[in-house]
């Protein structure tokens, strides 16, 4: 079963918190359809947040077509976003795994390696750099 973890002092919202969660889950094959989602109740007595915003996340799931409540029964997967290459024994993420082992053996902390990957993941789909945007001194 899914186990959520929130982050209260991220500034994302909690929901938003939980989509991302069962995106990820979905991509990397963890959450199948078929699959049920933790309960409402299961959910709070795990995080201490409030019922709604569970139940807001999942309506933003459903909405986007990722789940379906079934009434008395929960709400269950509808569809995965999983690619073989995501897979736990994928070349790729053999790769990833590695050069992560890599990068905390040359002393880069957790957040360091997620600001150099989501660096050069930016770089990769957006080759020409960073849309232009105010500079400190023009907001200052």
């Amino acid at each position: 079963m899914m186990e959520f973890r929130v982050d209260r002092r991220s500034g994302v919202a909690t929901y938003l918190q939980l989509v991302t969660q069962v995106k990820q889950a979905l991509r990397l094959g963890v959450l199948e359809p078929g699959d049920r989602l933790p309960t409402a109740r299961e959910v709070v007595a795990a995080t201490a947040i409030n019922p709604n915003t569970v139940l807001k996340a999942y309506r933003e799931l459903e909405r986007e077509g990722l789940v379906e409540p079934r009434p008395g029964a929960g709400t269950f997967v509808r569809r995965s976003l999983s690619h073989p290459q995501t897979a736990a024994d994928s070349p790729l993420r053999t790769a990833l795994a590695d050069w992560t082992a890599r990068a905390r053996e040359a002393g880069l902390g957790r957040e360091d390696i997620t600001a150099l990957i989501a660096a050069v993941v930016e770089e990769s789909f957006n080759p020409s750099g960073p849309e232009p945007g105010p500079s400190r001194e023009d907001t200052a």
